[in-house]
């Protein structure tokens, strides 16, 4: 049976990772302190996935700029990860970690696994720089996500964040009011 992870730790792990022309190991302890997104893909060489990872570095020095460091998770290995890094223009931009996950470990810790195919569901955790999972999507095969709508989730949680008592409404955009829960409020919306 499955729980929301919202508001809960992430769990240990140790991963081989590509990113910027090098393999690299990634572990939680790399993450506390900063904000992340882990963005869970079914696998590589496959055809909504480079559209959803290309639209991520299209953002990705935006999500830098916030702070936030992004790693691609899939089943596939941190070799395979280079082998289509190498050989697509659309992957060939990526530059964030792309975890390999070939036991699937993380991909359980965070509830994605399609067991009966060994594959990532399409999953996006948002964990803020305590480990802690903030917001968490989960979309069926065919459905793509959205990097300015993800976008635009980091913002609101890290303005919750550093404005405690407020909460972002929605459709809530930077700069936009903020809502301050209190009974003077309630039946008023």
């Amino acid at each position: 049976m499955t729980t929301s992870l919202i508001n809960t730790e992430i769990k240990p792990f140790n991963a081989s990772a590509f990113k910027a022309g090098k393999f690299i190991e990634v572990s939680e302890a790399d993450l506390k302190g900063k904000w992340a997104v882990f963005f869970f893909y079914p696998a590589d060489f496959t055809f909504v996935c480079p559209t959803e990872l290309g639209d991520i570095a299209d953002h990705y020095e935006e999500f830098q700029k916030r702070g936030v460091e992004i790693y691609s998770v899939s089943t596939d290995t941190h070799f395979t990860h280079k082998a289509w890094h190498d050989s697509s223009d659309t992957i060939g931009k990526i530059q964030y970690t792309m975890i390999g996950d070939p036991t699937g470990a993380i991909t359980r810790n965070f509830q994605v696994m399609r067991e009966d195919q060994g594959l990532a569901d399409r999953g996006t955790f948002l964990v803020d720089p305590d480990g802690i999972i903030q917001a968490m999507e989960i979309t069926a095969e065919g459905i793509g996500r959205d990097a300015e709508d993800l976008l635009r989730k980091v913002k609101a949680a890290q303005y919750v964040a550093a404005h405690p008592g407020e909460v972002c409404p929605a459709k809530w955009k930077e700069g936009e009011e903020t809502l301050a829960p209190s009974l003077d409020l309630v039946g008023k919306i």
